[in-house]
């Protein structure tokens, strides 16, 4: 019986760690998808700079545009910022103990917090556009954008953090049961 439940957690393990491996691959494209974004953002910014002090053009569109790639860049970037360890974190205890210790820490972190928080805002945020949606919302500035799309960001871009926060979990079950190694670099790789 015992050889049983076994073989059914190293069963579901590997399947946890498989649906890891997509949510990697997942926030990975979407990632490298959002560095583009940047350059798009960067250029907005040039052209629409050069436009209003050097023909002295103005308009909120190109502003508001601006604002929303910037935005779209962090929402949409959180889970490959996760993934890759990139997220700001107080380092003076962590990053002093065994890697053992910091899995533990990361999947008690990952399960009481991260979870939590990044699946309100997700939930939240639907509501958030969901209603901006229906009204078909648009900037109160003259000349701006509807504001649904980038609101639409927000569910989507928490939800792929609460997923990658997922993944990050099933890494550190994996790590800990001695399926993956004690290394943030070689989970990465190995999922």
């Amino acid at each position: 019986m015992r050889g049983l439940l076994a073989l059914g957690l190293q069963f579901a393990l590997q399947f946890a760690l498989q649906f890891a491996r997509a949510i990697d691959a997942l926030n990975e494209a979407i990632g490298r998808g959002v560095k583009w974004l940047v350059l798009i953002a960067t250029l907005v910014s040039a052209v629409n700079a050069s436009l209003r002090y050097g023909f002295d053009l103005s308009s909120n569109a190109w502003l508001e545009l601006q604002w929303y790639l910037f935005a779209l860049i962090f929402l949409l970037g959180a889970g490959y910022t996760l993934k890759h360890n990139g997220h700001v974190r107080i380092d003076v205890i962590y990053g002093r103990l065994s890697t053992r210790a910091q899995a533990w820490i990361d999947l008690f972190g990952s399960l009481l917090f991260l979870l939590p928080v990044t699946g309100l805002m997700a939930w939240m945020g639907w509501s958030v556009f969901s209603e901006s949606w229906a009204i078909q919302e648009h900037s109160p500035d003259s000349g701006g954008l509807l504001r649904w799309p980038v609101k639409l960001a927000l569910p989507i871009g928490f939800g792929l953090l609460f997923l990658q926060g997922i993944s990050e979990i099933f890494k550190r079950i994996g790590m800990l049961a001695g399926q993956l190694p004690f290394t943030r670099e070689a989970a990465e790789e190995v999922v």
